[in-house]
């Protein structure tokens, strides 16, 4: 039986399909060698790296993983590499000569299986209802990689999220490239807060998270399910990119400012008490001194409570790179960088202060140097805060993968203490 590793870079969408794909190296007889373990260890035979290849610290992320584990199989230390997603896809006439040493190139590869090898806890899992991105963002190369929407049948979903009910899982986290476009291309019309009620009826899901949502046409029957449903966590991520008129025109994003304020305020409105998770991009073709101004005072005014942001690079291929300059210097970039997450660790800060006090139901992801760290429906994993708990009684990890209550006993910008 040999012995294959399988390694994931770049995003959640990235992890389902390689646990897909781990699924299908069991089924022929391979031993999955978990990602962490050490190739110099001498216990794996092949490795299989699934890369990113959206932005260029992602794409030189991949490279030097690759390159990595070349350098163990010219050790001996390992006698097959294979690679293929995001990366791979985007480059694959160039890659083969660049690196020759590399077994097998494949571009971006899709599994007709439901089963899947969770390298998440097991309490909750990422359920990707499409595949590819019928926007045309100016700065974004997904579409040129992963090709057009293609929405998953609700019915195979719905299949898949009661396989993962029965492995144990607690919480589905949705995702898509844009899970607001959901059901166009099938069934002619958004059908996101269809799937996210036949979801929520699998025994033994609690929780439902909505992650990778667009502002345009945004569906707002989902607004309303997840202020009536109880299973729908009221929390929404949503890349916005950006505040300003000229900037969101020239991002060819489909909204302008006042829309996406309105939005904003309608979110707040309809299910109160949301979390609204959104990423913003500074340093954006035609953003001068007036539209990051603007963009302040959008995050002011919205006062989000997860908020991430990135410098703009140029993208080979995109609209951005073909029809704009990129022309602001990266000194100017990371000025206003640094100013924009500045504003958002005050507000942050204040967001999670105001939590002290109050009492909320938490799912326990895991036991680490004697504390439980935890997340309410506010916090999504991997890339929120999380709530940080001292145990009581014996057997503290038996905890892990449990809902408990707990009250909140302190914060600060980035997580919260409490006890059960």
């Amino acid at each position: 039986m040999k012995r294959i590793q399988v390694v994931t870079l770049g995003c959640s969408k990235n992890r389902v399909d390689s646990e897909h794909l781990m699924r299908v190296l069991q089924e022929r007889g391979y031993e999955l060698v978990p990602e962490d373990t050490d190739l110099a260890s001498g216990s794996v035979d092949e490795v299989v790296i699934n890369t990113c290849g959206f932005i260029q610290d992602a794409k030189e992320e991949s490279i030097g993983t690759i390159l990595e584990a070349v350098e163990a199989k010219k050790a001996g230390l390992v006698s097959k590499v294979s690679v293929f997603g995001c990366l791979s896809q985007r480059y694959r006439s160039e890659l083969p000569g660049e690196i020759p040493e590399v077994d097998e190139w494949n571009g971006v590869l899709t599994f007709d299986t439901l089963g899947r090898v969770l390298t998440t806890p097991k309490h909750y899992a990422y359920l990707k209802i499409a595949e590819g991105c019928d926007r045309s963002c100016s700065y974004c190369a997904i579409p040129l990689i992963r090709g057009p929407h293609v929405s998953v049948p609700i019915e195979r979903l719905v299949d898949e999220a009661t396989l993962l009910a029965a492995q144990g899982v607690r919480e589905l986290i949705v995702i898509a490239q844009d899970t607001t476009y959901y059901g166009l291309d099938l069934y002619g019309k958004r059908r996101l807060a269809d799937l996210l009620e036949r979801l929520s009826a699998i025994e033994g899901i609690e929780w439902i998270r909505l992650h990778y949502s667009y502002p345009a046409g945004f569906p707002e029957d989902v607004l309303r399910v997840m202020a009536e449903n109880p299973k729908i966590c009221p929390y929404i991520d949503i890349p916005l990119q950006h505040s300003a008129d000229k900037v969101l025109l020239m991002m060819r994003r489909g909204v302008d400012g006042r829309q996406t304020r309105d939005l904003v305020e309608k979110m707040r409105r309809t299910v109160p008490g949301v979390v609204l998770r959104t990423t913003l991009i500074v340093g954006h073709p035609g953003e001068g001194e007036a539209e990051f101004a603007d963009l302040l005072d959008f995050v002011r005014e919205c006062r989000f409570e997860r908020l991430g942001a990135f410098t703009y690079s140029e993208e080979e291929g995109t609209y951005g790179a073909i029809h704009y300059r990129d022309d602001i210097p990266a000194e100017v970039k990371q000025e206003r960088y640094d100013r924009l997450m500045e504003l958002q660790s005050v507000i942050s800060l204040e967001y999670n202060r105001s939590r002290i006090g109050t009492r909320e139901r938490v799912l326990v992801d895991s036991f680490t140097d004697g504390i439980l760290v935890a997340r309410s429906r506010n916090e999504s994993p991997e890339v929120d805060g999380e709530i940080l708990i001292k145990p009581s009684g014996s057997r503290p990890e038996a905890l892990v993968g449990q809902f408990l209550d707990v009250t909140v006993t302190g914060a600060d910008e980035y997580d919260l203490i409490a006890e059960i």
